[in-house]
């Protein structure tokens, strides 16, 4: 059953001033240049300021990030205390660093300790930062457990959990290394959670884990943002996307920084090598078969205008913030809906515009109308330009499957040998003869088996 969820109240605050933040607070925002907050921020702010289990669905984009931060920020008392006092948890580690970013932009002014932990990298040093003392602890759940198992992450003064794109945390496989990180927390404690989508899983957990708590929303999920124009090719396969898509970034002023998404690795590969012919420096790829630094370094080159084309896999569509992305292109179509949302999100960020691509085949047609009927919308369809070649050159899982005509000798899925059969093997096949193998044993090793029987020598003697 589906917790239901109400849209947001009435929100009169208009900018930070409203918050009563603290001076440091008010500076660091200035430095970030923010001066209003955002629907989700002013519904948020009290709530968790007043120390209640928090509940926030909002689309992505829209800044869940700062929407806790703020209220943690400015209630957390100085402390030389080495425990952390809060933890976040995060589904990715592009989205550990970006939070820790964003906390030492607000911190600037204070004396917050902040670490972000992440799998991939040296667990031996990270303990060596915890044993120095922090205040607000950023990390993924795989590599927050392992620390907290070896003793050296004491979680007992944890006063406020947060846990930002859960319904990701699930579908990743956390959700057993949730139930025991909550084990190992204090039970008083603030619960504070942030999505774009509620699932029942996600359901589950709160009936589980929270009291009560405030269930904000101020956007129901699959609502297209207002500052994204949508647009669709309809593309019979592969190559003529590519050709397509060489043809569209080659207008570098237009294309200035494109997120293509791809469903799997291997299809990220594939594409990035098949752009990097033409336009060579000017790509990256990210997906989660890359190293830590490799994938952290594509993000920054691709944030910083080194690389203007970052091919990605799902693992990018949530939650992580690079500002004037132009366009995102959804080089297939995404089988659920709520995907195409968050991928699509990474564009018309903060107030700005942003346009996005989907590129669809015919068999993709069922996927495209779920999208549609999630935003109740439809998406523009555009065709393709004539000067593009309509390829009929066809990768491997494109090609249809042969199908063979009735061949008897030809064992069928029915006939196939059950996980139980299996073949003798050779000491299984002997042929019983009646009686022992002794004239075996003897041709074998040119003596007889029985040498040290007395009786066996005295009858040959005679």
């Amino acid at each position: 059953m589906r917790i239901p969820y109400l849209c947001g109240k009435l929100l009169l605050m208009l900018s930070f001033e409203n918050f009563k933040l603290t001076q440091p607070l008010i500076n660091a925002l200035d430095d970030f240049g923010y001066s209003e907050p955002t629907p989700i921020q002013q519904a948020a702010f009290n709530v968790i300021c007043a120390g209640k289990d928090v509940v926030g669905i909002a689309q992505t984009g829209t800044g869940k990030t700062l929407a806790y931060l703020l209220p943690i920020v400015k209630n957390l008392e100085y402390s030389t205390q080495e425990n952390p006092r809060i933890l976040i948890m995060v589904p990715t580690r592009e989205l550990v660093v970006q939070v820790i970013d964003s906390l030492e932009a607000l911190s600037v002014y204070t004396n917050n300790r902040a670490l972000g932990v992440y799998g991939g990298t040296n667990i031996n040093s990270q303990k060596q930062q915890i044993s120095e003392g922090i205040d607000i602890l950023v990390a993924t759940p795989g590599r927050l457990y392992d620390l907290a198992l070896s003793r050296v992450l004491q979680l007992k003064n944890i006063q406020k959990l947060v846990i930002d794109e859960v319904d990701v945390m699930l579908d990743l496989g956390f959700r057993h290394q949730l139930i025991n990180i909550f084990d190992l927390l204090p039970q008083r404690r603030q619960n504070i959670m942030f999505s774009a989508t509620m699932t029942y899983d996600v359901d589950v957990l709160i009936t589980d884990f929270f009291i009560n708590p405030e269930r904000i929303s101020v956007a129901l999920s699959g609502t297209p943002l207002e500052n994204i124009r949508q647009f669709m090719y309809e593309v019979p396969n592969y190559y003529t996307k590519i050709n397509l898509i060489r043809f569209l970034m080659s207008d570098i002023e237009a294309y200035y920084r494109v997120l293509i998404f791809v469903s799997n690795k291997r299809m990220a590969d594939r594409l990035f090598n098949s752009l990097e012919e033409v336009f060579h420096e000017e790509c990256c790829v990210i997906h989660s078969n890359k190293t830590q630094n490799y994938r952290l370094r594509s993000v920054e080159q691709f944030r910083n205008g080194v690389n203007r084309i970052l091919v990605s896999t799902d693992v990018m569509a949530r939650g992580l913030d690079i500002e004037g992305v132009s366009h995102v292109i959804n080089f297939d179509t995404p089988e659920y809906p709520e995907n195409y949302m968050h991928r699509i999100g990474r564009t018309g960020r903060a107030k700005r515009k942003g346009i996005s691509l989907l590129l669809c085949k015919v068999d993709e047609s069922d996927a495209k109308d779920a999208i549609e009927g999630l935003m109740k919308m439809k998406i523009e369809n555009i065709e393709i330009p004539e000067q593009i070649e309509i390829s009929k050159e066809l990768i491997e899982e494109e090609r249809p499957q042969l199908k063979e005509h009735y061949n008897p000798h030809k064992r069928t899925e029915a006939d196939t040998r059950g996980p139980a059969f299996h073949e003798k093997s050779e000491k299984n096949k002997k042929e019983n003869l009646g009686g022992s193998y002794q004239r075996i044993i003897a041709k074998k090793y040119k003596k007889p088996q029985t040498r040290g029987d007395k009786n066996y020598n005295r009858r040959n003697k005679k």
